[in-house]
């Protein structure tokens, strides 16, 4: 199959790798790794613009896995403005093209990403799948819905990763289905170990369009957040599955 292609123009933080000569390879691997580290800066200050970062010590917020947290990103708000939802479209779309260009069909995960993978599928005219988190219990009872054929190679793509467990269930599930998974992408990383080390086990490259720390870089330095409460994230980041408030 043909590498995906572009239904509309990007805004690429980084030019396209094949019109480098050979002999800046190895400056363009530093200016990748720069240009990475602008989108992580700009994709969080774009989060705490529209008060997508939640900071609750007195009433944590209790997570699927359990675990409790003073922390919260939802990025799901992105799908209300148009110009973010659109940038991070793009930005996830151009991370694509850059890192997984073989892939042959994106998959959202149930169902934050469901969205945010069909835009990008379609900007990349690729076909698109969705997995759930388990198998509807009525009518075809899919645990994939859409049409992915054995053999394809599938880049996934997620909206948040903090234990790393839901995503790496519809890796699973792809990969049952005779796929192949070549990455996944997702919006933003809380970056905990055991997530780092169950992607590695798993043998799944991640890459995010931000993170924890940009996040609480971006929300020190802006006034979202104080140098106290930094402290707090600090406590919680080291045990989050022990920390109680």
């Amino acid at each position: 199959n043909a590498a995906p292609t572009l239904n509309i123009p990007l805004f690429p933080l980084s030019p396209p790798r094949a019109l480098l000569p050979l002999q800046k390879i190895v400056k363009s691997q530093f200016y990748i790794l720069k240009i990475m580290s602008q989108l992580e800066k700009i994709f969080a200050e774009k989060l705490l613009n529209v008060k997508a970062i939640k900071l609750q010590p007195e009433q944590p917020f209790t997570w699927a896995s359990g675990w409790k947290s003073p922390f919260y990103c939802d990025n799901r708000k992105t799908l209300s403005y148009p110009d973010l939802r659109s940038f991070v479209k793009i930005e996830t779309a151009r991370l694509i093209m850059e890192r997984f260009p073989e892939a042959e069909a994106a998959a959202g995960v149930a169902t934050g990403a469901i969205p945010q993978g069909a835009m990008v599928a379609d900007t990349l005219n690729l076909p698109f799948v969705y997995v759930r988190s388990k198998p509807k219990d009525h009518g075809l009872e899919n645990l994939i819905e859409g049409e992915l054929k054995p053999g394809t190679k599938v880049v996934v793509v997620e909206d948040l990763i903090s234990t790393g467990g839901s995503s790496l269930k519809a890796v699973e599930a792809i990969r049952n289905y005779g796929c192949e998974v070549v990455g996944m992408v997702a919006s933003y990383t809380y970056g905990f170990d055991v997530a780092e080390k169950a992607f590695k086990d798993a043998g799944v490259e991640l890459v995010t369009l931000t993170n924890y720390e940009a996040v609480v870089a971006q929300a020190l330095s802006t006034g979202y957040i104080k140098a106290e409460e930094v402290e707090l994230l600090n406590q919680w980041r080291k045990a989050p599955s022990e920390w109680q408030g």
